[in-house]
């Protein structure tokens, strides 16, 4: 959480189920409370009397608890402004996003990542060499606070200092959905579904979100497959996703999503040797 005296930052989607209840309360405290620095220069200058309240990642909350901002953004906006950060906008229920105006931002290119991260070192008293930064940029995924992490996480491994050709070190959770996608490609049977469900259930554990399971999931198992049936797994993938935010039982639809790759593999495996 981030406050001043004029706005407030926090991620609400954080706190789970309870995400509906720190929408409410925390707009409604903003509100109520009246900007002091701002009526004391009210008078002299032309000073905002409202407060701004920046919600980050506002498509991770549940349907309830968008629902509820929405009714709260109608019953504070003369004294209440509100700053919506998402990553996908289809997670937004219409009603928010008809009262917003929406502004697409781009992900910060490699060449910006691989500047910040020169900087960041800099300031660190660390010489970054030019083709380890370059790496961690094209690693991350265009995600800066990656980025940052994995410039930590190579930091780590070498304290003596960076080197030009050092591996950049993935996330524990990739490895093992990287590890799972292998073993449901070379086997496909009950007993390979039962041992995914275990992993499955220790990632969720673990706080992962489901749906970033999912898309990554879906990203390691069509790498090595044919064109042909490549499609038909990213709509299943793209199918279960939309069953995890309707639902709330987020391991079912994940196993099932696994156990329709199996079926799609193993027809194209028989259809192929036949």
């Amino acid at each position: 959480m981030v406050t001043s005296n004029h706005h407030i930052e926090i991620s609400p989607g954080d706190v789970g189920l309870n995400d509906r209840f720190v929408v409410q309360d925390i707009i409604k405290e903003m509100a109520s409370n009246k900007n002091i620095a701002a009526a004391a220069t009210s008078s002299e200058k032309k000073t905002a009397q409202f407060k701004t309240v920046v919600l980050v990642e506002v498509d991770r909350l549940s349907r309830q608890a968008q629902a509820a901002l929405r009714r709260t953004m109608e019953k504070y906006s003369s004294t209440c402004r509100l700053i919506l950060v998402c990553n996908s906008l289809s997670k937004v229920i219409e009603p928010v996003r008809s009262r917003c105006l929406g502004i697409r931002v781009a992900a910060p290119s490699a060449d910006d990542i691989a500047t910040v991260l020169q900087t960041v070192a800099r300031k660190q008293s660390l010489t970054l060499p030019e083709p380890l930064a370059i790496t961690i940029a094209r690693e991350s995924s265009r995600n800066l606070r990656r980025a940052l992490l994995m410039l930590e996480a190579c930091h780590v491994q070498n304290r003596d200092g960076f080197q030009p050709n050092q591996p950049v070190q993935k996330t524990d959770w990739e490895i093992y959905l990287k590890q799972l996608a292998m073993d449901v490609t070379r086997e496909q049977s009950p007993a390979r579904l039962l041992a995914a469900r275990e992993r499955l259930y220790e990632l969720l554990v673990n706080c992962i979100p489901a749906t970033l399971i999912l898309k990554t999931l879906a990203m390691e198992l069509t790498k090595n497959l044919d064109d042909s049936i490549k499609q038909d797994v990213l709509e299943w993938a793209a199918f279960y996703e939309h069953r995890i935010a309707m639902g709330s039982k987020e391991i079912f639809h994940l196993e099932a999503f696994l156990a329709k790759f199996m079926s799609i593999y193993k027809k194209y495996l028989n259809d192929m040797f036949a």
